[in-house]
This record gives C-alpha cells, structure tokens and sequence, in this order.
C-alpha cells in the first residue's frame, strides 16, 4: 500500500465520524455500577479514566513509554466535550482528546514511516514500523466493543498494517481461512522455518484484544523453540467478529482445529493450546473435548471459574470490563442479568472441571494475587488433567514476572510436544 493510499484509506475509514457514538455509552456499565468498584486488573485501574491503561503490556509490544505518556497527557488535558465528564478518556467525537483520535493519529505516523523505509529498500526496518503502526491502530480500538464505528474504523488500520508488515519480516506468516457457519474464520500462522514439519500451538488473547497482539509471543519465545504458532481472534473480536461468545467458547478452536490437517508447514497430530485471560478458557475446553486430537495445553491467568460464579469477584470489575463482556454476548444487557449469564462460561459449571480427568497435559500458571485467576482455579485445572500442573509466579517486577511466565509455557510445550 502506498503512503497516498494509506492516507487516502485514513480519510475514508473516518471521515463520517466526527460525531461518532463515544465508547464508554455504548453498553451502559458507567451508568449501572459505582466507580468505586474499580481494581486493578491487568493495568492501571484508575476512577478517572473509563479504560484499564496497560502500561507494561503494551511497553512490551513495542508502544514507546515517552510516546504512550504523551498520549495520556493529550487526551487529559482536552477541552472538548466528554460523554462521562469524570472519565478523561470519554471525548465525544472523532477529534483531539478522544482516544480513538489520538492512538491512530500516532499510528499514521508510523505508518507513513513504514512507506518511506520501502521507498528506500529498507525492509526489515519498514516492517518493524508496519508492526509498530498496528500495535497504535489496535490500542486506538480497545477495548474493541461491537457498534463502535470508531474501533471497526481503527481494527481495519490494524489488520492492513499487519499484512503490510509480514511481507518485510526475517520470519515466515500464513493466513489460514476455514469456513464455518458459512462464514470466513481467519488466523496467522508464524512459521520459524518452512523446511519441516512443526508442532504447533494455537493461541488466543483476552476478550478486549487482537490476534496481532500476539506476534512477540511468537518472535521471543516460540520461534527460538521451533514450535509454529497460530493465532485465532476469540469470538466477536477482529477476524472472529461474526460470532457472538457463548457457553460453546471453543468452537472457533476445534474448526481451525479440524483444518490443521490441511495446512502443509505443521504436525496436526503434534497440537497444542493456549489462551491468555478469557483466552485460556477455550484452551483448556479443548484438552477436555479433544483429547484425542490435542496434546497439551497452556493457560496464563485463565478465566475459567471463579470470577465467573464469585459475585464478591463479579462486584470488583471495572466497568470496561463489563462493557466488553457484554459486547461479546452481542447486546446491551442488565449487569445483573449479565453475571447470571457468566456462569454458564464456567468450565466447573460444565461438568468439565469436575469428575473424569483428561489424559492431556495441562499448565495452569499465573502471578501472585491475581485478582481474575485465583490459585484456586488453577488447582482445579491441574486436578483434573493426567500430568498437569499448576504453577503461581511472583508478580513482582511485572515484567520479570511475565517473562518467567512465557518461558515455563514454551518449556512444558516442548517437553509434551
């Protein structure tokens, strides 16, 4: 895509939005529960801003620190309208201040940096830019809620860039497409090498993320293993918006499951899962459904039980994260309506954390005091899988806590695998 017409793409995508229904209104949960009930999740958790700013996760994708700080101080300090006028990041419209603005206009920047590198034959370097311009275009559209015209606008940014970006990378990246319900499914497939084939791991974030979120996981930690990854959005995020999430969470999962066996570069007898957050939930499903077909599985920080039963859990949760759990059932629905509805995701409630154990392995991992994944569920976890283990990490410095994390991940892949 040339920098005329990524611009001309720009202007197009937002030149209908200045007056675009603002983010926080879109499902109600600011009107219906205290802002006192903020905690801290996976991010700065403040009553002042409607969003979860995860500093350190989006540090470690590549967002420079000086760079996301300068953001925060354009969209505080705006004079223009908000739509909650306690919550710095609810200004109305597609302008300065409002989040959505401020993150893609840093990411037009990256990418018009991105055209000027290939312009000069510099590929590697206008790749790492085509990545950086995702990474902004995709925090523009969290927490990525269905009917934001705003976040739709930002999510084809995202994906653009992205598919601009693996054509310049040192790695090899497939788009595997399967169809299911009579439409398009879409991942990534990260390849190390194309000379053999490899086991591979499939792999889905949170609910208020993208797939192309995950491509470091790939470049850090999976690559330097020779484990092949492929990446799936979860239901009603990016690739996978057509679906709305029910108690069925992993059938995203077993479709591209079933066309593993088609795709030359990986082992589809040598398949591994592994979810991040509301990620780990399908994950693991899939080590109880298709123990036959998966080999091991992986869960970081799982939401598979506790918040979703636990009213005294269900009470601390930010109201993004309500919005967005609501945004996934695909409608505007009571808070108290929605935590009935939740538990019918719990993997106990199932019948699957409960009774006969699966003969896969599964790892069950996350940091100390993590308020969504007590250690409790991942005892659970463990209990009921042959030779799976349930591992707590210290939390402190976060990011020594992540790495150790990810590097246990990729050792027990490659021990089962």
């Amino acid at each position: 895509m040339s920098d005329n017409e990524s611009q001309n793409l720009s202007v197009k995508l937002f030149a209908k939005h200045k007056h675009a229904t603002e983010t926080s209104t879109l499902f109600g949960a600011v009107q219906q529960t205290q802002q006192s009930d903020y905690s801290a999740f996976d991010g700065d958790s403040e009553s002042s801003w409607y969003r979860m700013r995860r500093r350190g996760q989006w540090t470690w994708q590549g967002v420079e620190p000086l760079e996301m700080e300068a953001i925060f101080a354009r969209i505080a300090h705006s004079d223009n309208s908000r739509s909650v006028e306690t919550l710095l990041d609810t200004v109305e419209g597609y302008r300065s201040g409002n989040w959505n603005y401020e993150w893609t206009a840093v990411g037009m920047q990256h990418q018009k940096a991105a055209q000027a590198l290939m312009d000069e034959g510099k590929a590697k370097q206008a790749g790492e830019q085509w990545l950086q311009a995702c990474t902004y275009f995709g925090i523009a559209a969290y927490p990525h809620l269905k009917e934001d015209s705003l976040a739709l606008q930002s999510e084809t940014l995202a994906f653009k860039a992205f598919e601009s970006a693996i054509a310049q990378l040192p790695f090899t990246v497939k788009t595997v497409e399967t169809r299911l319900d009579g439409k398009s499914l879409k991942g990534y497939l990260y390849l190390p090498r194309t000379d053999a084939t490899l086991p591979v791991v499939i792999l889905s974030g949170s609910l208020d993320s993208l797939q192309t979120d995950l491509w470091r996981l790939f470049v850090d930690y999976f690559a330097p293993a020779d484990i092949a990854v492929l990446t799936l959005d979860m239901p009603s995020v990016g690739h996978s918006c057509h679906w709305h999430l029910n108690e069925d969470t992993s059938r995203l999962h077993t479709a591209m499951l079933d066309k593993l066996v088609d795709v030359p570069w990986v082992d589809h007898h040598r398949v591994g899962t592994m979810g991040i957050r509301f990620g780990a939930n399908p994950a693991v499903r899939m080590a109880f459904l298709e123990p036959h077909r998966v080999k091991a599985s992986a869960s970081l920080g799982g939401i598979v039980h506790a918040l979703l039963t636990d009213a005294s859990l269900m009470k601390k949760m930010p109201p993004m994260y309500l919005d967005t759990l609501g945004s996934r059932l695909g409608r505007r629905i009571p808070i108290d309506t929605l935590k009935t509805r939740l538990q019918a995701w719990s993997l106990k409630n199932q019948g699957l954390l409960t009774g006969r154990r699966t003969e896969v392995p599964i790892l069950a991992l996350s940091l100390k005091d993590d308020p969504v994944c007590p250690e409790s569920d991942n005892q659970m976890i463990a209990r009921y899988s042959r030779g799976g283990k349930a591992m707590t990490l210290p939390n402190t410095p976060l990011h020594d806590g992540y790495h150790r994390a990810l590097t246990e991940t990729v050792k027990w892949f490659e021990d089962v695998l």
